[in-house]
């Protein structure tokens, strides 16, 4: 270790060789700059100090073979492989996290109050804050969903904010993600694999649990019912088997106790959503869909979509069924509407924003898009509706040619470009091979909202670059993931994560009438293939 090698001990070779400054300017969670080890970490530092690098590649080939049995897979370049969970967690202190909790929450209490307004009075473009043409302009901006408004007043019921940490150790936010976001399957998984292969460091550790996330999504989704149900009939809807993210789709269903439908599952009569059944037919109430706008209804979107119902706008419009996540929710996280989320804060809340966005400059603003052309060659240029971290350069590395091609794309389209400083994520130690190394990671923590309150899972998906450089932590290009702990305080009133398989087990599904398939459509394979959340899971990992 440099500058300072932690304590040696019998097995020191885990981390005595661990270089946190290899990455040039990047903060190393684990270690400060001087080369001690972080309070949060001390633990896990003690717990590697004691492994040989032999005894770390066992516990991480344990951790592969137990995701292939249980089928924790993603498709990558259209190879089935086991989602890489790397050992080492991610560590999170109490008091970090409790600044991180209460910014997400009011993140996500903005967005609701502009996604209210922008398909309602529209008071945000009248006053202003937000160009109306910036809107109008908006890919993800669907005038089918003006005027519905969801009976408890909640869009957004589950929300995932990618958050990195710059090269001042602070975190910011480098994205929202409010149309179904994925991963959340990696984050419960990853904890269930780490108690079983790990459990000794759980007993050292006051970890808060994540096993909850499923219940807490529940009480969302029924609180949504429409006002006149008491017992409300919730299931999933998804594009079907063939989609990268099926296996999520199928572990949230089982865990809630819900039914996992497909489209050809159900039918729309008289403004009203019915599943077929082997007892019939079933009325549903709340549908969290895991499907784009562009699928949903055939009847107001692709009229060739085989993944959707047709006439299910005109069902919720009426009032009987509540999709989640809403229709038209992705105008809320374009990557355009989020340089303007801070004024957002100020606008609706009345508060400063407590989690700041990455210094971003928008194309299509002739000043800001003249400073991007100047200064191509040391910016990070996104284009505004990719995802999966596709189509992005990187200056610093891109050839002439490249940026010449990439400057004249910015020319002919301004509005489909911004640009942001190239920041040195923060580093985790990573195994790699039979060392621990530095690798760039983020995190995406999930927000669940039931109208009465935000609550946000403890940790979430800490997602790593497991290329040595590497600032693209997608699974679609090569990326994995860590578990993600935050330590609980002694005040803390949930119980810390254990071992303990009672609390690990799926939840059983409850006895009742089980779907019956609809006919079958061989086409929709493709459109299962096609449709991803766009800023969400990608390849069947989270992008």
């Amino acid at each position: 270790m440099n500058p300072t090698a932690p304590p040696t001990g019998a097995g020191a070779a885990a981390l005595t060789s661990y270089d946190a400054g290899a990455q040039q300017s990047a903060v190393d969670e684990m270690f400060r700059p001087d080369g001690t080890v972080r309070p949060p970490y001390r633990g896990i530092a003690t717990a590697l100090d004691a492994l040989e690098p032999s005894d770390l590649r066992a516990r991480l080939d344990a951790l592969g073979r137990a995701y292939l049995d249980q089928g924790v897979t993603f498709s990558l370049s259209g190879t089935e492989r086991p989602f890489p969970l790397d050992p080492v967690p991610r560590v999170i202190g109490a008091a970090e996290w409790s600044r991180l909790e209460a910014g997400i929450r009011q993140r996500v209490r903005a967005l609701e109050l502009f996604l209210d307004d922008v398909y309602g009075e529209q008071a945000v473009l009248a006053d202003g804050v937000v160009p109306r043409r910036l809107i109008n302009s908006c890919e993800h901006f669907h005038r089918q969903a003006a005027g519905i408004r969801p009976p408890n007043g909640v869009r957004i019921h589950v929300a995932g904010i990618d958050l990195i940490r710059d090269e001042h150790g602070d975190l910011r936010v480098l994205e929202d993600n409010v149309r179904s976001p994925s991963g959340v399957s990696y984050v419960i998984e990853n904890r269930r694999s780490m108690a079983r292969v790990f459990p000794d460091l759980f007993a050292a550790h006051r970890v808060r649990a994540v096993r909850d996330y499923p219940r807490h999504l529940l009480r969302a989704l029924q609180a949504s019912a429409p006002t006149n149900v008491t017992d409300p009939t919730v299931v999933l809807l998804t594009p079907g088997v063939a989609n990268s993210a099926y296996f999520e789709h199928s572990l949230l269903a089982r865990q809630m106790g819900i039914e996992l439908v497909e489209g050809r599952d159900l039918f729309c009569r008289d403004n009203v959503v019915y599943m077929r059944t082997t007892d019939g037919q079933t009325r549903v109430d709340v549908i969290y869909r895991r499907i784009d706008d562009a699928f949903l209804d055939p009847l107001h979107f692709r009229p060739d979509s085989m993944l959707g119902v047709a006439g299910l706008v005109n069902a919720a419009r009426a009032g009987n069924v509540v999709i989640s996540s809403a229709i038209g929710n992705g105008v809320a996280d374009d990557k355009l509407v989020y340089t303007y989320v801070p004024e957002l804060i100020r606008y609706y809340l009345g508060e400063e924003p407590l989690l700041q966005n990455v210094q971003t400059l928008r194309c299509w603003l002739p000043d800001e898009c003249a400073e991007v052309l100047a200064r191509i060659d040391e910016l990070v240029v996104k284009p505004v509706e990719g995802s999966g971290g596709y189509g992005i350069v990187f200056g610093p590395t891109a050839t002439r040619a490249e940026l010449d091609e990439l400057a004249g794309r910015i020319r002919a389209n301004p509005r489909g470009w911004i640009a942001q400083p190239m920041i040195a994520l923060s580093t985790n130690p990573t195994l790699i091979g039979d060392r621990l190394q530095p690798r760039h990671v983020d995190l995406r923590p999930f927000a669940v909202n039931d109208g009465e309150s935000i609550w946000v899972l403890p940790g979430g998906l800490t997602r790593v670059a497991l290329t040595e450089g590497s600032l693209v932590v997608n699974s679609s290009q090569g990326g994995g993931s860590k578990d993600t702990w935050v330590l609980a305080t002694r005040t803390t009133e949930e119980e810390p994560e254990v071992n303990d398989d009672e609390h690990l087990v799926d939840a059983d599904i409850p006895p009742g009438p089980m779907p019956e398939p609809g006919p079958p459509v061989r086409p929709a394979a493709d459109q299962q293939q096609q449709q991803q959340q766009g800023r969400t899971a990608g390849q069947g990992g989270p992008r």
